[in-house]
This record gives C-alpha cells, sequence and structure tokens, in this order.
C-alpha cells in the first residue's frame, strides 16, 4: 500500500485548511461553479494551527483598540493609515461572512462572532496624552465615529469593572471604548465554511497528509508530491494553480517550489502563551477586550491584552500573549524548522534583519526568562486583583515574522502578512501573521485580482464579487452612507444587534 502512488489532476491546490484556504477556495468555487479544488492539510482537522481559538487572538483586528496599528511620527502626530486600512478590510470579512449566512452556505453565525466592546487603555501622563492624541486622529474618520474616550475613574469601572477593581483612583488612567467591537472564533467559522465546500462537487479535503515536494512542469502546470502521513500512501498531483496557505509552514513550501518571487526571504518564528482563568466568578465580571500599550522591542502579537472570549460555547478570559523563542515554524512543528529554513539566498538579508533587530531579541530573551511571579505581576498591571490560583499557563500559538530583502537596508523583517505570486499568477503564497485572519477577505480578493485577473475582468465574475462584497471596489472610510448600509445589514445578518 505504501509504495502505491495515486495521480490526479486539479485546476486548483490549497495547501493547509485554515481560514485562508477555506476563504479563497469559497470565493473561487463561487466565482466559477465548475472549478475543482483539492485540499491537502497535514493534521487531522481543519483549523488546527494558526487559526485555532486558542492558538489566535479573536479579536475581529478591526484596529479598534489596538495601539501598535497607529504610531506615532517624530512630530508628535498618529498616522491613522494603517488603522483605517485594517478597519475597511474587517468591514470587508463582515459583508462576505453575512453573503455566506444569507445563502444558507454556513449557518448559526452566533457560534462564531459575537458583539464584544472593544478598548484601549493606559496609565500615566505620556500614555494619557498619547490615547487622547489617537482618538481626536481616529474619531475624525467616519470608520471610527463610535469611538468615545473617557478619563473619568466612574466611566471607566462601567466599561472594565475588572480592570479598575482594586485600582487607586487618583492615579491618571485614559480609555477608549468602541462598542461594535466584536469576538471572532476563526476556528469555528474555518470548519463551518470547510463544511460547506467540501460538500460541494469537485471539491476534495485530504487531512493528515503532507505536501513533501513542489515543482513547475514544462507544460506550466505544477506537481505536487504528497504523503498520506496515516498510510504512507504517495500522491503526484497535477494543477494549474497552488495556494500555499500553510502557517509557519509557508516558508519552507516556498524554498522548495524555486521561484524567484520567494529569493530572499526568511522567517522569524515567535511563540506564545496565555495567562487563562479559571474562576468563573472571575470571568463573569469582564465582558471586554481590552488592549494596552506593548514593551519596547515587543512584536505586535505581543500586545498585552485582557480579553473576554467565547470558545467552545464557554466564556473564556485570557491575558496575554507572552512572548517566546522556539525554531519550530508551526506550534505542531519540529525544531529543526528554522535551521533547515536558511539557504543562501536569504541568509545575508536574516543576518542583517537579525543584528537591527537586538531589541526584539532581549525582549523575547526577557519573556522565556520569566517565572508565573512575573506573569502574575504582568497581569496585576491590568487586573490589580488578580489572584494567581484564579490563572493556568495556556501555550498558544506559533507566528513566524517575514525577513525579506532590502535593497537600501539589505534585510528587513515585517510584522503583518504578505503574499507572494508568480508573474504568471499559477502560484501565490501568504506569509507573515497579524492581522491575518481579520482581513482574509481582503486578501484573498487582492490574490483573486493578482492570479485569476482575466477572469475577474468579466461581467460574469465583477458581478458575484459585487454579490459576495457590497462595497467591493470601494473605500467605506470616505463614504459614510455606504459604511453606515454596510455596517447596519452585517450587523443584522450576523445577529451582533442581539
Amino acid at each position: 500500500m505504501a509504495d502505491t502512488i495515486i495521480r490526479s489532476n486539479t485546476d486548483v491546490v490549497l495547501i493547509g485548511a485554515g481560514i485562508m484556504s477555506a476563504t479563497l477556495g469559497l470565493m473561487l468555487k463561487e466565482l466559477q461553479p465548475d472549478i475543482t479544488i483539492e485540499i491537502f492539510e497535514r493534521l487531522d482537522i481543519a483549523a488546527a494551527e494558526s487559526s485555532d481559538a486558542w492558538n489566535n487572538a479573536g479579536t475581529g483586528h478591526s484596529a479598534f483598540c489596538e495601539l501598535n496599528y497607529t504610531p506615532q511620527k517624530e512630530d508628535g502626530t498618529i498616522d491613522p493609515k494603517k488603522a483605517i486600512s485594517i478597519a475597511e478590510s474587517f468591514e470587508v470579512s463582515r459583508q462576505f461572512w453575512s453573503y455566506l449566512v444569507q445563502e444558507n452556505k454556513i449557518t448559526a453565525p452566533e457560534n462564531f462572532i459575537k458583539s464584544v466592546p472593544h478598548m484601549s487603555f493606559v496609565w500615566g501622563a505620556e500614555n494619557v496624552a498619547f490615547l487622547k492624541n489617537r482618538f481626536d486622529t481616529l474619531q475624525a474618520n467616519p470608520i471610527f465615529k463610535e469611538m468615545t474616550y473617557s478619563t473619568d475613574f466612574s466611566k471607566l469601572k462601567e466599561w472594565m469593572p475588572l480592570v479598575m477593581e482594586g485600582r487607586a483612583e487618583s492615579g491618571e488612567v485614559a480609555a477608549t471604548n468602541m462598542p461594535i467591537g466584536t469576538d471572532v472564533n476563526f476556528g469555528e467559522l474555518t470548519r463551518s465554511m470547510f463544511n460547506y465546500l467540501t460538500s460541494l462537487d469537485g471539491v476534495t479535503m485530504h487531512f493528515h497528509n503532507e505536501v513533501r515536494k513542489i515543482n513547475k512542469r514544462e507544460d506550466g502546470r505544477w506537481r505536487l508530491k504528497v504523503t498520506d502521513l496515516s498510510s504512507g500512501q504517495k500522491k503526484k498531483i497535477y494543477t494549474k494553480f497552488v495556494f500555499i496557505g500553510a502557517g509557519g509552514g509557508s516558508l519552507p513550501l516556498l524554498e522548495k517550489a524555486d521561484v524567484p518571487e520567494g529569493k530572499g526571504y526568511g522567517g522569524f518564528p515567535v511563540s506564545g502563551q496565555w495567562l487563562k482563568c479559571t474562576n468563573p466568578e472571575v470571568i463573569a465580571k469582564h465582558d471586554a477586550k481590552v488592549y494596552g500599550k506593548a514593551s519596547v522591542g515587543a512584536p505586535p502579537m505581543s500586545v498585552p491584552h485582557i480579553d473576554s472570549r467565547m470558545i467552545d460555547g464557554q466564556k473564556a478570559l485570557l491575558f496575554g500573549p507572552f512572548a517566546g523563542f522556539s525554531t519550530r515554524f508551526l506550534k505542531n512543528g519540529s525544531y529543526s524548522d528554522l535551521p533547515l529554513s536558511i539557504k543562501t539566498d536569504n541568509i545575508y538579508p536574516m543576518i542583517v534583519a537579525g543584528i537591527k533587530n537586538i531589541p526584539l531579541t532581549k525582549y523575547l530573551i526577557q519573556q522565556v526568562r520569566q517565572s508565573p511571579k512575573d506573569r502574575i505581576e504582568a497581569l496585576r498591571e491590568y487586573v490589580p486583583s488578580a489572584r494567581s490560583k484564579d490563572w493556568v499557563l495556556e501555550r498558544a500559538g506559533q507566528r513566524v515574522q517575514v525577513i525579506k530583502k532590502d535593497e537600501k537596508e539589505g534585510g528587513i523583517l515585517e510584522f503583518g502578512t504578505e503574499v507572494i505570486n508568480t508573474a504568471d499568477g499559477s502560484l501565490a503564497v501568504l506569509l507573515g501573521a497579524s492581522p491575518g485572519a481579520s482581513t482574509a477577505v481582503s486578501i484573498m480578493a487582492e490574490l483573486v485580482d493578482r492570479c485569476f485577473k482575466d477572469q475577474l475582468a468579466t461581467p460574469e465574475w465583477q458581478k458575484k464579487m459585487k454579490a459576495m462584497i457590497p462595497s467591493y471596489g470601494q473605500t467605506l472610510n470616505d463614504q459614510p452612507e455606504l459604511l453606515a448600509k454596510v455596517r447596519n445589514n452585517t450587523a443584522d445578518v450576523l445577529k451582533l444587534n442581539n
């Protein structure tokens, strides 16, 4: 059996069963119903890595509360561009999910998305001044119009009683509040999307299957060599288009594809941990996502937050994440992932990026050396009344930050997501991390534009894209009426008004 080689042909191969592959697969199947798709996942369940609830921030990253998306310039002004872009992208995701619900392709939106206020909380004169500046800058934009700001202790206590409990009223504190924030269980959403997608003709999911080799043939098709990890059976898959959305596993596969567009890319893995509350009384006191300021040198995924979540139908309360370093590229990966990813074309950018990010290295060393007492002390900055017996350490996800060549710098470390595609559009790869999942629909719509340009230019595909995403091709922040219409509709369909 192990020696049997199966050969098959398909239009599209999706590597990795996370939110990105689910989104792209559904989008392509809606645009072209007769398209054939095969999905390969090395684990035995969809969304078990980056998209899983325990491995993903689940904020519904909309830049409402994440302070790292609004950097302060040297002249003291706040740059809102990234925050506006992410907020608009999340509105696009809400539209696509609403379309799927309205068309009965996925059901019970309350199982994957819920209304939860998004707040930013700071203390100290300098941070309070920053937050007020940020608020003034953001609220001038329609997409953040509903944001409110307060330095009033009683108001903050009303917004987030657990955070203010035991805190001295004389301290200088401030917070912003966006009541239209959400909590998204991307693991549940991903599995719901795949349940529908794999029920369609021409779509096959292969769990416990690992893509070992990938190369392009002279006829323009890609050949993938896949191993069934359960039986040892070998497969050769031939396809016109490949999407690699394997989280931390994407970089090694990009290197195996050996395409010019992938040269010079490296990865820097960052692991994470949560403190998880085990006391139901404490969990019940908090109903918000409260984000603070990251420590100097901290990666964006390590912005501290006290987070009310719904996981597996149960309310949960998490604090963190605490960053760490591992040479694994996946939570279920190998310690040899990082060493094996170092090639002659990326070693220089990786060395340069490493030298230029020494504060990050120091930060990660400090995080790894933290004791349980250190973590509880960090928690008490946000929950002064926290007791160590009410919290346990939970392992979170693994992220691989992008390192790439740069003509001026030699090599740069980027925090965010990046799509790489070949010139002919036959291969696309997603690298990086946050805010990935929340902006998946925008990222995949852009990928379709890059890799299926001719088809997307047709009236049929254009009409379908606008049916799936009513604001497709338009920006929302400069069209308040369209923004209000879109928000009201998606809130109704996704049951966020309840």
